[in-house]
């Protein structure tokens, strides 16, 4: 009697494999990278209970991930200045491709699909100039890098695909270089900025907030179903000094700041380590693994009070029909359909939730 596998494995033998969706990986909602307790890294695929449905080996310690928008393809990425990102099929935990980032280049941790998904987008350091670089990979060759432009600023951390087929970029304003490790090497000379670009690299339009906040590194970034963008900031400024560290902004308009008062960012620390916004665009959730506290908050300014969930070592955190998710490094997953939190004594979760 032939075995499912055996039977699929034959079928891709002849070149007949059928196309796996994210319905044959058993339906993840989300996707985050995590260590194990024997020291190894893995890519986990988490229900909107948040069940583990599926672990996959990784090399060494990812960041966040990228989830095909068709097919159980998932790229997880290194954590900067790394520079490799293996995409995995989610179905078997094959590994169908490395991504190596080109000489002077090295990877941020994130990247994202186009609306078709037939590109990956990945945000890259060209670290000898000192410039952000959006790499380009064609997932119909094997995820060949096919070209590369401008990210419209230094530091590029965060990329998403708008609903209308745009992509919008977190350029941090740090400039790193991997001799130096993690350190930052441009602080009183930051210039961070939300940009949109086409998907042929052509600048749509740039946001660049008060110069008074040009020490607030725009890191990271979630968006809404109609294309409203949430934006979570980290200060490298003065410690102590409390400024604003989420906004929300649409192509065209202002940056909106919800009414959140100073005590409230004061216990955040400075530091947002990952955002998300709901489908409808009226709710945000922003984690600071710092400060060991959730925020959310509705998204206009006055639309309901802020409110702070103290959760040790938070930080990943998304959105979805099942409501809010966040997941911690102690090995919990927290919210969505289950009733109480679900515990993973092995696994410490890292940065990131990804919705799929």
């Amino acid at each position: 009697m032939t075995s499912r596998r055996g039977f699929l494995a034959g079928l891709a033998a002849a070149g007949f494999a059928p196309r796996t969706t994210w319905a044959s990986a058993g339906a993840p909602a989300c996707l985050a990278a995590a260590r194990t307790d024997t020291g190894g890294y893995v890519l986990c695929g988490l229900s909107g209970a948040g069940e583990v449905l599926f672990d996959i080996p990784l090399p060494d310690r990812g960041h966040a991930a990228a989830a095909h928008p068709h097919r159980a393809d998932a790229v997880a990425f290194a954590r900067r200045p790394g520079r490799f990102a293996v995409v995995v099929n989610c179905v078997n935990g094959a590994v169908r491709a490395r991504l190596d980032a080109p000489e002077g280049r090295h990877f941020y941790g994130h990247g994202s699909f186009d609306l078709d998904g037939r590109y990956l987008f990945t945000t890259e350091n060209d670290y000898e100039a000192g410039q952000g670089v959006i790499g380009v990979w064609d997932c119909a060759e094997d995820y060949r890098r096919v070209g590369e432009f401008a990210s419209g600023g230094v530091g590029p951390h965060e990329i998403k695909t708008l609903p209308s087929g745009a992509l919008v970029v977190a350029n941090g304003g740090i400039e790193t270089h991997p001799e130096a490790g993690r350190a930052k090497l441009n602080i009183p000379l930051m210039e961070p900025n939300l940009c949109y670009l086409s998907t042929q690299g052509q600048p749509l339009e740039t946001l660049r907030l008060d110069p008074a906040l040009h020490k607030n590194s725009i890191r990271h970034l979630d968006v809404s179903g109609d294309g409203l963008v949430a934006v979570g900031m980290q200060w490298q400024g003065e410690t102590g000094q409390v400024v604003p560290l989420v906004f929300t902004h649409r192509p065209g308009e202002q940056a909106v700041f919800p009414d959140i008062a100073p005590e409230v960012y004061r216990r955040m620390l400075g530091y947002v380590g990952s955002i998300a916004i709901n489908n409808a665009g009226d709710r945000l959730a922003a984690t600071s693994p710092r400060g060991g506290v959730v925020l959310g908050t509705a998204t206009k300014p006055r639309a309901g009070e802020p409110a702070l969930e103290p959760y040790p070592d938070v930080c990943g955190v998304t959105f979805g029909p099942w409501g809010r998710m966040v997941t911690t490094g102690a090995g919990q997953v927290i919210g969505g359909l289950a009733q109480q939190p679900q515990h993973y004594p092995r696994l410490q979760w890292d940065n990131h939730l990804v919705r799929i």
